[in-house]
């Protein structure tokens, strides 16, 4: 079973605690994960909280967050090194909470989807098939996991798994991790 006290922190928070399993955080002053695309600076200061995972694996968690400012984000991330990682899970922006992914192999690219019926609570997983990263969002409405992006990392033996927090525009975020799992990886097949 996974010990979320046990996780190691990039860039760890002023502010941070454990309570009942579940991770609460607040976020520092203007803290992101970017690379070069479009916005012409890199950011690497994000809160990451992880540990190191050998081969394949799905790791999923629930992330609960008081969303305020624009770009306030926070879920999934795996990492292999300041120029190659995903990160995915609720952002808000243009006065919406959107399911936000970025991919970043040198330079970031990003996704983002409007979740209409969303509140502050969203199930995310990610799962590594080889030099695949499976992106999905648990659709409640629907009871389904929604498949939001099929990226690619470069293969590699172990890679860094956690939970990731940013306020780009502010410090102060919420936010709070509950039920972090890290473990086998879900099948291959992507349709039914």
């Amino acid at each position: 079973m996974l010990n979320i006290a046990e996780l190691k922190w990039l860039n760890a928070p002023a502010k941070s605690e454990v309570r009942g399993g579940d991770l609460f955080v607040r976020t520092d002053a203007r803290t992101d994960f970017w690379r070069e695309t479009f916005y012409g600076f890199r950011r690497d200061s994000g809160h990451f909280a992880y540990q190191s995972v050998d081969g394949d694996f799905t790791a999923e968690v629930t992330i609960d967050g008081r969303y305020e400012a624009l770009y306030d984000q926070a879920g999934l991330m795996v990492r292999l090194s300041e120029t190659h990682w995903v990160k995915a899970g609720i952002e808000y922006t243009d006065g919406n909470l959107c399911f936000s992914v970025v991919v970043t192999n040198d330079t970031s690219d990003w996704s983002v989807l409007t979740l209409p019926h969303a509140g502050s609570e969203l199930r995310v997983r990610l799962t590594r098939h080889g030099e695949a990263i499976r992106v999905q969002y648990f659709d409640v409405a629907n009871n389904i996991w929604q498949m939001a992006r099929l990226a690619y990392l470069p293969p590699s033996t172990s890679i860094d798994v956690g939970v990731m927090c940013c306020s780009p525009e502010r410090e102060g975020f919420e936010v709070v991790f509950r039920n972090l799992t890290i473990g086998a990886p879900i099948s291959r097949q992507l349709h039914e």
